[in-house]
């Protein structure tokens, strides 16, 4: 009998949840009932972004919501004895507290699946999506001048990044080494972000609409993630670059195309190989940087080869650990504070490149020491789940919830009808803004910023092609009024 690779798959998932929940509510302290709704809820968020009219916010909100929470907390119970590297503030581990912590986080997703419920039944999809108007003059302009606009694009992103190298302009977790006028550390982070890798997003488009030979420029779009994440000392070209892979299968099935199993094979092994260099290469700068680890000269092959092997263990965390989520909800529900007046002063903080949050000061009692916060900036984060229980308040952390959801929805939707029905590009946003939602909590105030940068970079897509359709209509009239073989006036 010929099983589908995907029920096969779902399979194998729901066998390991399964597995996992039952190792877990071995060890789990609290009522069986709250981890078992926990799991129920996570789960089905996740599930619910691999479904049917689904949008790219439902598929990475539920990613790092099942990372972050459901897969944290139940390896760290079943296998580590509750054991956090993260801090957790006041949280005892008691069974009270897990399965208060845990009924939070169940009602806060509740309140996205409420959301994605009513955005399916009432709102928009992408169904049909092959029959929405899209940006012609950008592809026509982009057939035209096609290895100009390639070349420019790699010189744009190399010098970018090499810049920010040299001048440390934006770098994770390090206080900026240069102050550039007129605001252009701001184009920089933009531009570092998400903003090449929109350009990308625009240019992938193109290609698989002119159905072309796609392995080129999806090649060039990873390797802009790479230079870009390892310029900015990050590890997270997963991000970006696994938001234009996806957006690239989505656009592929939604609009009945085929890249072909070779270039799906190709594409993915230069992805895995290029995060694993990129991993490599940024916990060796890092450990250099912000730890003073310098390794010794190698006297064997083996210990020539033991920096690399470090970094490949390390990188293990980054599956479990350095997703937020469990703990911000476990420090949060554990204040005995809470109410409307920590709400207002979190809404009040305000960001600065030195020092660190309020969320570790107040909530978590963490403290870095002075020299450190001289030279890095890192800070701890509660996530908007955990965010929004400030308050203390169940009914408001629903709601809130439920009206996240369908903003995130409506940005969405502004990219799609804005940027040209691009399904790569609201792939990128999509995760852009569920990457917001789940690293949130520090200067909540200053989130204007970055979807109002989100805003402006669509709007940028848009009018490019409402120019290049201008240029198009006066190379028309001037072509009419002086056929070929005609000489145009100077």
């Amino acid at each position: 009998m010929n099983v589908r690779p995907s029920r096969l798959i779902a399979g194998v998932f729901c066998g390991m949840v399964c597995v996992l929940s039952i190792f877990t509510l071995a060890n789990y302290p609290g009522r069986a009932a709250v981890y078992v709704l926990f799991t129920v809820c996570l789960n089905a968020l996740f599930i619910t972004g691999l479904s049917g009219r689904k949008i790219f916010f439902d598929i990475f909100i539920g990613i790092f919501f099942w990372l972050g929470f459901w897969l944290k907390l139940s390896l760290r119970v079943a296998f580590f004895g509750g054991l956090y590297q993260e801090p957790v503030g006041r949280f005892g581990g008691t069974g009270p507290e897990y399965d208060h912590a845990l009924f939070v986080v169940s009602c806060g997703v509740i309140g996205l699946l409420a959301a994605s419920l009513v955005r399916r039944r009432f709102l928009f999809s992408y169904d049909g999506a092959s029959r929405d108007r899209r940006h012609e003059r950008t592809l026509e302009a982009y057939a035209r001048h096609r290895t100009i606009v390639l070349v420019a694009f790699c010189a744009l992103f190399a010098v970018v990044a090499a810049t920010n190298v040299l001048f440390g302009i934006y770098q994770r977790g390090s206080v900026p080494g240069t102050r550039l006028p007129l605001g252009l550390n701001g184009v920089y982070t933009w531009l570092l972000l998400f903003g090449l890798a929109s350009f990308s997003a625009v240019l992938l488009d193109c290609e698989f609409r002119l159905k072309r030979n796609p392995y080129v420029v999806t090649i060039i779009a990873m390797l802009e993630c790479f230079f870009s994440n390892v310029s900015m000392l990050s590890r997270g070209l997963v991000l970006n670059g696994g938001s234009l892979l996806i957006g690239i299968l989505e656009n592929a099935r939604l609009r009945l195309l085929n890249p072909g199993s070779r270039y799906k094979l190709i594409v993915f092994g230069v992805f895995v190989a290029l995060f694993a260099l990129s991993v490599v290469a940024v916990n060796h700068v890092r450990s250099r940087v912000f730890f003073n680890v310098v390794d010794p000269p190698a006297a064997s092959l083996s210990e020539a080869i033991e920096p690399m092997a470090r970094s490949l263990r390390g990188a293990k965390a980054l599956v479990i650990d350095r997703w937020v989520g469990i703990e911000g909800a476990m420090a949060v529900t554990s204040y005995p504070d809470l109410g409307w007046d920590l709400w207002r002063r979190a809404w009040m903080e305000c960001y600065s490149d030195r020092g660190t949050s309020m969320y570790d000061r107040v909530i978590l009692r963490y403290e870095h020491s002075e020299a450190h916060l001289s030279k890095h900036h890192f800070i701890n984060m509660p996530g908007v789940l955990a965010f929004l229980y400030y308050p203390g308040s169940f009914p408001f952390l629903l709601a809130s919830m439920f009206v996240l959801g369908l903003l995130a929805a409506g940005i969405e939707w502004y990219v799609y009808r804005m940027g040209g029905a691009n399904l790569v590009l609201c792939s990128l946003m999509g995760q852009v803004v569920a990457y917001r939602c789940a690293h949130f909590g520090y200067a909540p105030g200053r989130s204007y910023l970055l979807f109002g940068t989100i805003f402006l970079n669509v709007a940028i897509i848009y009018l490019i092609d409402r120019y290049l359709g201008v240029g198009a209509r006066r190379r028309l009239a001037v072509d009419e009024l002086f056929p070929k073989g005609t000489r145009k006036p100077d």
